[in-house]
């Protein structure tokens, strides 16, 4: 069936460093085998008659030039303008429509956009779009607050997606009051001027509570929250049927010594470390993965709920699981003292920490001892009371195979970015009181270094089958983005090739290290990455230098993981062969939903956070904090809190009095008149002006009047500082 092969042939078109390649190439660098070339080949042939892809020069495939009008999904940035994702690709991607030329769309609707020409550009034309047509609304459901005004009941929503109240007619007097948190549904979109009409359907609670805050974001991101009843008798079903003293056929290594080590509030444990020291300095490393695939039948109610989720997401006081609790925080987790079953890798490496043999098996394990990260951490230090000499051996083992693996794979080019992450800290009823700094000890990159290393093993195994399955895949930057960022760097007083390898991106990193302009060169060189997703495409994961890359080690809280578990199942029983082959477009589909998931799964929990650092910033007006510049526009410059990690925006007018020419190549903002500069990366002290939380907006303004220089502290006040530093 050629159908198979469409989206995946659309997919690969549509990426952003494809090169156009002729129908024999493309089917090999998709992975075709060449019994099914023939399949491949009328696949191509269907969407060449219908237009959907084109004969460039040689033969060569691509997807069809940008039409003047364009029918897709309109998707908004908070910071004011948007993208029409294309329904049909096309040769130009996704198109940008600038700030106020949304023509009302929110999030999610299907729109007609005018394509408008804004020029040349390093040889290729630059395109912008407006919205002229609102074609189909994507969601009519909003969570907001419930407000009376002049003896009208209104919604304000929460967030970005829109600014517009919604009038409420049909509020009784024994309706929740002004204040409530509540999810409206608009009946009717009001015409132009006019306010959309709405119905409460449900109501979340008392505005400004962290578990009405929470579940207003779940019911904003449309996260489900229950499971049907179907679904939980599958798990009750498989948790019966489970018994933990049964070997059922497997490879018993309860008598080993395995360990988890993850953070101190994780209640899902579903990867386990055990390390056996061989002749002349080798390792034999064992991660061990929850056997989720034994209890979650492909196919059954609760596969399907797994699979709409896709992913959990976790929230300061909540979890919205994946899988029902009695399998993620129960008979799947790796918990200390309990036999669990398990995928396990068996790894062997040299004294270098090059892996030699791998191996593939369903066990048995039971965990000698739970740690925390903050404990492992502990060990490594030399901090070993309490702890069993079997555990402090296999920790400090364990650190040292890390460092192995690590120095390996960064000449092999792996890359690190070095930008700051901070834990909130709350207080009883749920109220941010402070953040933290993240902790970055070693014992987060031992952990790292070994589920790496597995992931890599299952996908380098699958690939040698020649099985598609769902790679964690991560393409190298697109040619434009790595010309604006040498650009930048430049600008920043350093050098990088146009061309860019991992080693030059390396060699930069390792040189602003430590310096004032870290911070700025690490976030440029993150924005140029293209986003790691889901895909059966055989390209790599760039940040990693790998070939052959999948995710497995978490199939707990992510359903890749769960899809390819499920292929090694097939392969240890020997049955793989016999299973039917993947469809690449069904494969393809499944990716971009996993995709889309993690991405939702992430923006709900970023938007929770920002919220409750909102709440805590609302009660300090007029303080003053360190910020670092992360982003300019036409209307402003974006300052991160560097104690809480969030944005918020100083308007150009508040830089003070002068002509301000906004360059977004170079990152930066210049005082035509003053020849004052803000630059993406520099430090600025700010103070909070305003904050609305239901818009999820910070106003800041700088600390000090720049117009004047900043004050310099006096002789003695110098001498004073350093003498109290004694």
């Amino acid at each position: 069936m050629p159908e198979r092969y469409i989206e995946a042939i659309l997919k690969y078109l549509a990426a952003r460093d494809y090169r156009p390649l002729k129908v024999r190439q493309l089917a090999r660098r998709m992975g075709v085998a060449e019994e099914n070339y023939g399949t491949f080949r009328q696949a191509v042939k269907q969407l060449s008659d219908s237009g959907r892809v084109v004969m460039g020069a040689k033969s060569a495939l691509m997807l069809p030039e940008i039409t003047s009008r364009v029918v897709g999904f309109y998707r908004a940035n908070p910071r004011g303008f948007g993208f029409v994702v294309p329904e049909t690709p096309n040769a130009h991607a996704d198109l940008f429509i600038p700030p106020k030329a949304d023509g009302g769309a929110m999030t999610g609707d299907l729109v007609k956009a005018k394509v408008v020409s804004r020029g040349r550009r390093g040889g290729r034309s630059v395109v912008a779009g407006q919205v002229i047509e609102i074609i189909r609304r994507g969601q009519n459901r909003f969570v907001g607050t419930l407000q009376r005004a002049e003896g009208n009941w209104f919604v304000l929503p929460d967030g970005t997606k829109t600014v517009t109240p919604i009038l409420i007619p049909d509020v009784s007097d024994a309706g929740p009051p002004a204040g409530t948190k509540v999810v409206a549904e608009i009946i009717q979109y009001g015409e132009r001027g006019k306010l959309p009409t709405g119905v409460l359907v449900e109501t979340l609670g008392p505005q400004g509570q962290i578990e009405v805050e929470t579940l207003a974001v779940i019911r904003a991101h449309g996260l489900e929250d229950e499971f049907s009843a179907k679904a939980m008798a599958d798990t009750r079903r498989a948790v019966d049927q489970f018994d933990p003293d049964a070997a059922d056929g497997r490879e018993d290594l309860t008598g080993r010594t395995i360990i988890t080590i993850d953070p101190a509030t994780a209640r899902d444990y579903d990867d386990a470390v055990s390390l056996e020291e061989l002749p002349k300095g080798a390792f034999r490393l064992g991660v061990h993965i929850a056997d989720v695939s034994h209890f979650v039948a492909e196919g059954a109610d609760l596969d399907a709920e797994a699979r709409a989720r896709g992913t959990s997401t976790y929230f300061p006081r909540r979890v919205v699981p994946m899988l029902p609790e009695l399998l993620s925080n129960g008979v799947c987790s790796l918990q200390e003292g309990q036999r669990r079953y398990c995928k396990s890798v068996l790894l062997d490496y040299d004294a270098d920490g090059n892996r030699m043999k791998s191996r593939f098996a369903e066990t048995v394990i039971a965990s000698a001892k739970r740690l925390t990260y903050e404990q492992a951490q502990a060990i490594c230090d030399g901090k070993t009371g309490g702890f069993d000499k079997p555990v402090v051996g296999l920790v400090r083992d364990m650190e040292k195979l890390a460092r192995r693996i690590e120095a390996r794979r960064r000449k092999a080019g792996m890359i690190h970015l070095d930008l700051p992450d901070a834990e909130l800290v709350l207080d009883e009823a749920g109220n941010v009181t402070d953040a933290v700094p993240e902790d970055q000890s070693y014992s987060h990159t031992i952990i790292e270094m070994l589920m790496v290393e597995a992931n890599e093993a299952v996908a380098e195994l699958l690939n040698g089958l020649n099985r598609p399955c769902l790679r964690r895949i991560h393409p190298s930057p697109d040619a434009d983005d790595t010309k604006q960022l040498a650009s930048f760097i430049r600008a920043c007083g350093h050098k990088l090739p146009a061309s860019m390898s991992h080693k030059d991106i390396q060699d930069l990193l390792d040189a602003v290290r430590g310096k004032p302009e870290s911070y700025a060169v690490n976030l440029a060189v993150l924005r140029t990455f293209q986003q790691a997703e889901y895909s059966p495409m055989n390209v790599g994961h760039f940040a990693l230098a790998s070939s052959h890359y999948c995710h497995f080690t978490s199939p707990i809280r992510r359903y890749p993981d769960l899809t390819v578990h499920r292929l090694l199942t097939e392969h240890l029983r020997g049955r793989l062969e016999t299973r039917p082959p993947e469809d690449l477009s069904e494969l393809t589909k499944l990716g971009e939903h996993c995709t889309a998931a993690a991405h939702r799964a992430e923006a709900a929990e970023d938007e929770l956070r920002q919220v409750l650092v909102l709440q805590l910033l609302a009660g300090k007006i007029g303080e003053d904090f360190d910020g670092v510049i992360t982003g300019v526009a036409n209307f402003g410059i974006f300052v991160q809190l560097r104690r809480f990690l969030i944005d918020g925006l100083v308007r150009l007018e508040d830089l003070g009095d002068d002509w301000w020419d906004v360059d977004a190549k170079r990152g930066e903002v210049r005082g035509e008149v003053g020849g004052r500069r803000f630059r993406i990366g520099d430090l600025m002290s700010v103070r909070v002006a305003a904050v609305d939380v239901a818009r999820r907006q910070l106003n800041l303004v700088p600390a000090r009047d720049l117009s004047k220089p900043a004050r310099k502290k006096s002789a003695a006040g110098r001498r004073a500082k350093k003498k109290g530093r004694g």
